[in-house]
């Protein structure tokens, strides 16, 4: 049976506000996922989004695991028609060859393909589809304030209007609205890094099957990723300690270029490369929230946390979450008295899977892994887990789960046999987590 919607505003006196059953601030992947399965379950949604579509947005590496909830969502032959084909993963090793991790080799059958996407397009899609289901979705329109009352109402203010909804969700991505507001948002501690990036025409492409293919470099500052978009453009970046971002001189595209030239794999690929967008340079790059919801509210996708894309997990991490709380928000509305209870299991399930691309991210640069990766077995199916992970493939995956555990025991092994170089790796990170607590801590003592 539907749910009735909200009443309709139009009978208040207050012509400013306006009532509905759910909103959400933010108009990205997240936003739009959850929006658009919330309106098709028959509750009035508002989504309201600071900019217009199209724009500009990093996080062009799509999963495996996307593929199921663009079916769903009904997108996937649209984004399909603007998009490069992706069939796996590269990780070069020094001697000009690659690692391929190629998602048919996954330890269960999945989608074979996931995408490379221009987020201009891609979130054009999900946003008109999010309108077809029937949400109020509303561009240019910027959340200003949000106020909790005592009596648990939600407010929100934006746009010279004030909204009521009974639920509010914030898909606000890296803007993190309400972990700001409510001082939730902080430095991963585990994890320190910044990141300047940009689009170029004429990066030369891996051959055949592999054209399509994320390539992820390793430099001595951090990693780099190179991801083939559509009509011969590619996005091209690096992902650095954060000191090492401090020391950049001159202009951003000449520190950008000697970074990327520092990695002797990338000179063909890069040699007619020429630059078709603005630099951009992003910090804080990795960070989290000490909680995910409230009374009324919880936080989705970037606006929760976002982790070091190195396996292009942010876009699949914001639809996996949307999805699933859209479904927690449905049940929630039908049934009030079980929203603690909902929200605790939902973000328990939520941060495991999180915690699986944690755990590969905060080594990957270390000399145990880049030996492992160069050195592949796959004993007791470890190599075809570890191949569904980097597909996505973490959230009620028991059997592929067991296996990752076995991996962390090769690696645990293998770092004992490398141990002089595996403790310098790991000094050498802890001291860039320390000077970015540092900093953080007088930026916060500051007058």
């Amino acid at each position: 049976m539907r749910p009735e919607r909200h009443p309709d505003p139009s009978n208040t006196t207050d012509v400013t506000l306006r009532t509905c059953d759910v909103l959400v601030i933010g108009g990205g992947p997240a936003g739009s996922t959850a929006s658009t399965l919330l309106a098709r379950n028959g509750w009035n949604v508002v989504m309201l989004e600071k900019d217009a579509h199209p724009r500009f947005h990093i996080g062009e590496s799509l999963l495996p695991q996307n593929m199921p909830i663009l079916d769903r969502l009904g997108v996937h032959d649209a984004v399909r028609d603007c998009s490069t084909l992706k069939l796996g993963a590269d990780f070069p090793n020094d001697n000009g060859s690659y690692e391929v991790f190629d998602f048919r080799k996954s330890f269960r059958p999945q989608s074979e393909h996931a995408f490379q996407v221009k987020r201009a397009d891609f979130d054009k899609i999900l946003w008109d589809n999010a309108i077809a289901a029937g949400v109020d979705a509303r561009d240019r329109t910027k959340v200003d304030r949000v106020d909790f009352a005592d009596d648990g109402t939600v407010t929100v203010h934006a746009g010279g209007q004030r909204f009521q909804p009974r639920y509010l969700l914030d898909a606000s991505g890296r803007d993190t609205f309400l972990g700001g507001k409510l001082g939730l948002k902080r430095k991963n501690p585990h994890h320190a890094s910044a990141a300047i990036f940009s689009h170029y025409r004429g990066v030369q492409r891996r051959e055949g099957r592999d054209a399509g293919n994320v390539s992820i470099y390793r430099h001595a500052h951090g990693w780099i990723w190179v991801i083939p978009l559509s009509d011969g453009v590619t996005s091209v970046g690096a992902v650095c300690f954060p000191d090492y971002l401090k020391q950049r001189k001159g202009n951003q595209e000449e520190f950008l270029m000697q970074t990327l030239m520092g990695v002797h794999e990338l000179d063909e690929r890069m040699k007619d490369a020429e630059r078709v967008a603005p630099v951009h340079v992003t910090g804080n790059y990795a960070y989290e929230s000490t909680r995910m919801h409230g009374r009324h509210w919880t936080l989705i996708g970037d606006a929760y946390a976002f982790v070091d894309p190195m396996f292009s997990s942010g876009v699949f991490l914001a639809m996996k979450s949307a999805e699933d709380c859209a479904a927690m928000v449905d049940r929630i509305l039908r049934e009030p008295a079980r929203e603690a209870s909902l929200q605790r299991q939902f973000q328990r399930y939520f941060d495991r899977g999180l915690d699986e691309f944690k755990w590969f991210i905060y080594r990957f640069t270390s000399p145990t892994m880049k030996h492992l990766f160069a050195n592949r077995r796959d004993v007791f199916g470890v190599e075809r887990a570890v191949v569904s992970m980097l597909s996505g493939d973490v959230f009620d995956a028991k059997p592929i789960l067991h296996r990752l555990r076995i991996f962390r025991a090769i690696y645990a092994i293998t770092s004992l046999s490398m141990s002089g170089r595996a403790l310098a790796a790991w000094r050498n990170r802890r001291r860039q987590l320390d000077v970015e607590m540092r900093e953080e801590t007088l930026q916060g003592d500051a007058p």
